[in-house]
């Protein structure tokens, strides 16, 4: 689980959104040819909660409720299958749902084997183990589907006093994504290891780092919501070459307006040119929706804080993504801007620069006095911003070591507020991590003091390259226009030690532009 404000940290799952296609309600299932691609489905899940999470109950009343939602899971995948899936995600927590204790949650969870010890099939073996009854249902979904499935569940394993972690009730309690191939043997499994306010799940003691062959695409890797934002396991995975696809069971409540779930899903996409299949919770009065099947060039999905009942994208994807263009040459398309921009940054004495503009000598119209600069809470962070005022110019805002740089041309003046802001520190709230922000975003009002509220709609539009002087490569493009529209940069890459994005032709008002630069070794 992975959230906003503070009255939802306590709920103890993983991250909450909604699931349908390229924007919402757009299916891409025909015309495929079967060599280059292959069929994903992801489901977003409006779950049926517990009434009262925190009660005890026994493991009948469990199962009572799980089988509930595990109905809707198999009416998916008939669905799913009708239309030629051959992969399909579920979201986190959405079999048994959050906000337990530890000991409400033991009659949730299944006794869980180690499949890389154990090769079983629990549709065709349910005896085998005890305690396995949401793992056989899911296998059997797996057969009838004739599919991969990948689903999230709470799982157990019984420890002894001997073993240095284990806690004093004599069990770990893990919170889990399983993957069954088609024919319904348990594949692997993954115990999520950066958890989310999740007191009643246990951290692995080693982080698990799980990839998983398909005959149809290749490997795959999995993790979980709030793992996305650290190195382990998200990008330890991503040094296997071979991983080309990543699933992602997440329980996201959305946060702009840096990190909505489909903004933080699209991007993880581009930064590391893998395909990203993303599957939420369904819980708009929480927060939670947006999911997506996102490639490096496009998207599929679904954000909806009105509707609510759960959504099935399904989506043909490439077997090998393609990564966005102008990421390794970045100089290869050269319009009027463009060349602005690489003559700014050669320090090319054309353009003279101070600490707050550049003085061009054919272009009076960037000689603008340098717009004040102020403070204001984005994220939880005291962000450093500028104002971004008039039809064009050229804007600098620095703070610590990273300075950011806006240059752009508007067709028309909006009457909104946009500012360009820096952050460069470490996040203390919901979480301890390292980053180096450069953002464009539309501020909630006309008031300093608005800039870094949470707005969805905007007219403002802009040709813009945004950069900074980044000290890490682990950067990702996050990017939003009005209505919770995705963007897909036009160039994205270095130049001259500094990471740039760029972007014309916006399909609607920009919401959020931003680089969002993640230095794990300062966590």
């Amino acid at each position: 689980m992975f959230g906003a404000s503070s009255k939802l940290a306590l709920f103890l799952c993983g991250c909450y959104l909604a699931a349908l296609g390229a924007r919402a309600g757009e299916h891409c299932t025909a015309g495929y040819h079967e060599a280059e691609y292959y069929v994903a489905a992801v489901y977003e899940h409006q779950s049926i909660l517990s009434p009262d999470p925190r009660a005890l109950t026994n493991r009948k009343q469990a199962l009572e409720l799980m089988n509930q939602n595990l109905d809707i899971y198999e009416q998916q995948v008939m669905t799913a299958a009708k239309k030629g899936v051959q992969i399909i995600v579920f979201p986190e927590d959405g079999i048994h749902g959050f906000n337990f204790t530890r000991t409400s949650l033991y009659p949730f969870l299944d006794f869980m084997p180690s499949p890389r010890l154990v090769r079983w099939n629990p549709c065709l073996e349910p005896h085998r183990f005890n305690d396995t009854e949401v793992l056989q249902r899911l296998s059997c979904m797996a057969i009838k589907g004739e599919m991969f499935l990948v689903a999230n569940l709470g799982t157990k394993q019984p420890c002894h006093s001997s073993d240095p972690g284990c806690p004093n009730d004599g069990r770990y309690q893990f919170n889990t994504n399983v993957v069954f191939s088609s024919n319904g043997t348990l594949v692997d499994r993954y115990r999520k290891h950066n958890l989310y306010f999740e007191a009643a799940f246990d951290t692995p003691l080693k982080a698990d780092h799980v990839t998983f062959d398909t005959p149809f695409a290749g490997k795959f890797g999995v993790f979980t919501c709030f793992d996305i934002l650290f190195f382990d396991p998200a990008v330890r995975l991503l040094r296997d070459s071979e991983v080309k696809h990543i699933v992602f069971p997440t329980a996201w409540m959305n946060q702009l307006p840096l990190l909505a779930a489909i903004e933080i899903q699209k991007a993880f996409a581009i930064a590391f040119s893998v395909n990203f299949l993303a599957a939420n919770i369904h819980h708009p009065s929480l927060g939670m929706t947006g999911s997506g099947i996102h490639t490096p060039l496009k998207s599929f999905w679904y954000h909806n804080m009105e509707n609510s009942t759960g959504h099935l994208i399904i989506a043909q994807v490439a077997k090998n993504p393609q990564g966005l263009m102008g990421t390794e040459n970045a100089t290869a398309k050269m319009d009027p801007s463009h060349s602005k921009f690489l003559k700014i940054l050669s320090g090319d004495p054309y353009c003279a620069k101070d600490a707050q503009e550049v003085h061009c000598g054919e272009a009076a119209k960037w000689n603008m006095n340098a717009p004040p600069t102020f403070h204001s809470e984005m994220m939880y962070d005291n962000f450093t911003l500028v104002p971004v005022w008039g039809k064009e110019g050229y804007l600098q805002v620095c703070s610590n070591g990273l300075c950011c740089y806006l240059l752009y041309e508007r067709p028309t003046l909006s009457r909104e507020l946009y500012a360009l802001g820096v952050f460069d520190g470490l996040h203390t709230v919901h979480g301890t991590y390292y980053i180096q922000v450069c953002a464009l975003v539309k501020c909630g009002g006309l008031g300093f003091d608005t800039c870094g509220q949470e707005i969805t709609e905007a007219t403002g539009i802009f040709e813009f390259h945004l950069w900074g002087n980044f000290s890490t490569s682990y950067i990702f493009p996050l990017f939003l226009s009005s209505g919770m529209t995705l963007e897909t940069p036009d160039q994205l890459g270095w130049e001259n030690d500094h990471y740039f994005l760029r972007k014309s032709g916006l399909s609607s008002g920009l919401v959020t532009a931003a680089l969002y630069g993640r230095l794990y070794e300062r966590d």
